[in-house]
């Protein structure tokens, strides 16, 4: 996620270029025909430009719109998982009764369902992003890593060890039935809130809208190119590129929401989330070794 004021012309360039080169040829084409052979036969109406510039501002507008929607969709979801993980720390630290526990099997259970709640954070923040982190199995036992990688969904498998550990303290009596409720429901905003990452993830924005929208701005800055030819010359070739780059770039800073879970600068800072909440438990948990915060990167961005 981008944290600083301005954006870098490199960095927009860097998204850009490749668009850019295709343009320039599109325009440099159109001003050679226009000047070899069609001011010698017709003149282009500036009505063409026209139209087609109003049709690729609803199409862009229609893209950034909804790429926005699904990019702040995804953070009201990561901000829910932060305050149902703060509350499952708390509630497990203050729900557990002591009854015939001693204090170091309390601390125990204590530690082994907060930290095992920060290795489905680990295991979620990966599925999302498509990466093969195994840090999660940081905070499981080596007998819950093996019942887990039997699973192809894996934070899902570790909210099912959440829930037979929870059903056996209630068993025992090491929690009333109310407070199971409590912990029982957090278990399910937990598992809404990863069910709604998930659909955002596999659900594939309509590709024709980005189709149509490129082959617009494409015929939009060979049209400009035409109908400036006459009165600037080549000058035309310059100004239906930066006519088009004004397009290209909205439309491609809008493209880059559309995932909101992906490891680039635009996306959600699914590593600083993650490692808040990570600190936040082990503080709960009065833990010594407790990580750093991630940091920007070239105080631009933070992932």
């Amino acid at each position: 996620m981008h944290i600083a004021q301005n954006i870098r012309l490199s960095r927009i360039l860097k998204n850009t270029w490749q668009v850019d080169l295709l343009m320039i040829f599109s325009s440099t084409a159109a001003y050679l025909l226009h000047d070899r052979l069609i001011k010698y036969h017709l003149e282009i109406p500036t009505l063409v430009p026209t139209v087609l510039g109003t049709a690729i501002a609803f199409f862009i507008g229609f893209n950034n719109n909804q790429a926005y929607d699904r990019w702040w969709e995804g953070r009201k979801i990561w901000g829910a998982l932060v305050n149902d993980s703060r509350s499952w720390a708390r509630n497990i630290i203050c729900y557990v009764q002591l009854n015939n526990l001693s204090e170091q099997k309390k601390l125990a259970i204590h530690g082994r369902m907060v930290t095992r709640h920060i290795g489905f954070l680990y295991a979620l923040k990966a599925a999302l992003r498509g990466a093969d982190d195994p840090t999660y199995k940081n905070y499981l036992s080596e007998g819950e890593v093996m019942e887990v990688s039997k699973h192809s969904n894996v934070h899902n498998a570790i909210l099912l060890l959440q829930s037979h550990e929870l059903n056996e303290l209630l068993e025992k009596g090491h929690i009333d039935g109310y407070r199971y409720l409590q912990l029982d429901a957090l278990l399910v905003k937990l598992t809404d809130s990863m069910g709604m990452a998930e659909r955002i993830k596999n659900t594939v924005f309509p590709t024709t809208y980005n189709y149509f929208t490129k082959v617009f701005i494409w015929l939009f800055v060979v049209s400009v190119a035409l109908v400036l030819s006459q009165p600037m010359g080549i000058w035309a070739i310059f100004m239906s590129w930066l006519i088009g780059f004004v397009f290209i770039s909205t439309q491609i800073n809008g493209m880059t929401l559309l995932n909101p879970f992906t490891n680039n600068s635009a996306s959600l800072p699914l590593n600083q989330i993650t490692r808040t909440i990570e600190i936040n438990l082990l503080q709960m948990l009065k833990e010594v070794n407790i990580p750093e915060p991630v940091k920007p990167v070239n105080d631009e961005y933070i992932l």
